[in-house]
């Protein structure tokens, strides 16, 4: 679809949401048509919650992925993945393993039990509603499926945080070839344009608009160590290029350059910072440029996340804030 500017532009890849609205967390699942997608994998910062991961690293005999997962709820959101896992199974989808096709589904959560209810967290039925409910259209941005609970700026408490989202960015360039990304944006720094500007993140204990994380942490110098609230960027890039699996863990290693551009600071020991690849294979070209689109398409994708979100959970969305300061 022409005026469809989301990952599922990317042919073969589809997503679904799944959102508790009360309970500010949700899950987001993006699925591979057909036999999968080559996947890769890039996880950096000090606080991961990741499941399969290891076998989109080179070296490891699985290529292809059949959906991944992005879900709040931290450790506890690990289970949504197993819904997924019932979905696909249910229609003969995996990785054939003698007379049983075994769903690969590889996952990442955020950490968003500080906003909403402590105990609202993504299961396996979940998991399961985002997938039945995935479809090519246009993804559905801002406070939905593993945006539902997301913040940014931790520095000061999750108290002074902008609610943040999920966003969602595609480009199409020359030959056919489709590069998109998903973000889910909950990190402890926060979320700038392309002018260096903040659009979300730590709110100031007194005035309006933003502190500026950079600065409050220069002003911490030689106290005690930081103890933030849980954090976290996670998401995916696709593309329909075919690249093998190593190409696709490039792709994703360079992708998150594009998350240390719109994220500041990036992939601190409060983060768990993992970005996923995927290539549906049919469009002959370099991993380089994929990789290159690919970070363009991260940082456009988590700008769009702050820009989507609303008011949630006693938060401010950065539009609330912008206003404010223009008035």
């Amino acid at each position: 679809m022409a005026d469809n500017n989301t990952i599922t532009a990317v042919p073969g890849i589809r997503v679904g949401h799944a959102t508790d609205a009360e309970g500010l967390t949700g899950c987001t699942v993006v699925l591979c048509d057909g036999e999968g997608a080559v996947g890769g994998v890039d996880q950096r910062g000090g606080a991961p919650g990741t499941r399969e991961t290891d076998l989109l690293r080179p070296m490891h005999l699985v290529q292809r992925v059949n959906a991944v997962l992005l879900a709040g709820g931290s450790a506890f959101g690990l289970a949504a993945a197993d819904g997924v896992v019932r979905f696909l199974s249910e229609k003969g989808v995996g990785y054939k393993s003698g007379a049983v096709r075994v769903p690969i589904v590889p996952a990442a959560i955020l950490f968003d039990l500080g906003l909403g209810s402590a105990e609202a967290r993504p299961g396996a039925e979940m998991g399961y509603t985002a997938a039945l409910a995935a479809s090519g259209h246009a993804v559905p941005e801002g406070n939905f499926g593993a945006g539902a609970g997301c913040s940014a700026g931790k520095l000061l408490g999750p108290g002074r945080a902008t609610k943040t989202g999920i966003g969602s960015v595609a480009v199409r360039l020359g030959g056919g070839l489709v590069v998109g990304a998903l973000m889910a944006v909950n990190p402890f720094g926060d979320v700038v344009a392309e002018d260096g500007n903040i659009i979300a993140g730590t709110r100031p204990l007194r005035g309006k608009g933003f502190a500026g994380s950079l600065k409050l942490l220069n002003s911490l110098t030689g106290r005690l160590a930081l103890r933030a609230a849980g954090a976290t960027v996670i998401g995916v890039v696709a593309t329909n290029a075919r690249l093998n699996k190593e190409e696709c863990n490039k792709m994703a290693q360079m992708a998150q350059d594009g998350l240390a551009r719109a994220i500041r600071p990036a992939h601190t020991l409060f983060d768990g910072d993992t970005l996923f690849a995927l290539a549906t294979g049919k469009v002959r070209t370099s991993a380089t440029l994929a990789g290159a689109y690919a970070t363009e398409m991260v940082a456009q994708a988590i700008v769009r996340a702050a820009e989507c979100a609303v008011a949630a959970g006693g938060l401010p969305a950065g539009r609330d804030l912008l206003a404010g300061t223009r008035a």
